[in-house]
């Protein structure tokens, strides 16, 4: 569960990054992430040695559980300046989740992304879609169809992203 949503909220978030002539630019710092899905009202009924078991899995990727309550996953994460400056989706978070991005299109501040994942955790396909409103608040959807771990997924998820502060602290950096 855990890696499906760092993949969907990473890939908004990324691809809320890309500027352009016409469009809004995203302020680097430190960004608040939140996710609302199907799959996160369930998390509430797992066992406490179940919720330790996905902490555990997180960390062996590196990555923090989100706080988890009332079927939403906040977590924090840093987009540095170069970052915000991007126009592409930076090619580091292919490597670091196995997922391919695909017909990644933005027009203005809308953005539409494919991505396909092939990797023992995560073997399926989806799309990120949203809108940066501007350049400390960005909303959108993600769906993934596929496999997490050998189980089937059909999964859609609400990201909301708002910028916190300028200085990113300890939060995690988006990619490296």
């Amino acid at each position: 569960m855990r890696n499906l949503l760092t993949v969907m909220s990473t890939i908004s978030l990324l691809f809320a990054t890309h500027v352009g002539a016409a469009e809004t630019a995203i302020k680097p710092g430190l960004w608040e992430i939140t996710t609302t899905s199907r799959l996160l009202n369930l998390a509430s009924q797992l066992p406490p040695d179940q919720l330790e078991g996905l902490n555990d899995l997180a960390k062996q990727y590196g990555l923090d559980m989100p706080e988890i309550k009332n079927g939403a996953a906040k977590s924090n994460t840093c987009i540095t300046p170069e970052m915000a400056k991007q126009k592409v989706v930076p090619s580091a978070f292919e490597s670091q989740a196995g997922c391919a991005i695909q017909n990644a299109k933005r027009n203005g501040n809308d953005y539409r992304v494919e991505y396909l994942c092939k990797n023992p955790q995560l073997d399926g396909k989806g799309i990120a879609q949203g809108t940066l409103t501007d350049s400390s608040h960005f909303t959108g959807s993600t769906t993934f169809n596929g496999l997490v771990e050998g189980t089937p997924v059909n999964e859609q998820a609400n990201i909301t992203g708002k910028w916190i502060n300028v200085a990113c602290g300890n939060a995690t950096i988006s990619s490296q």
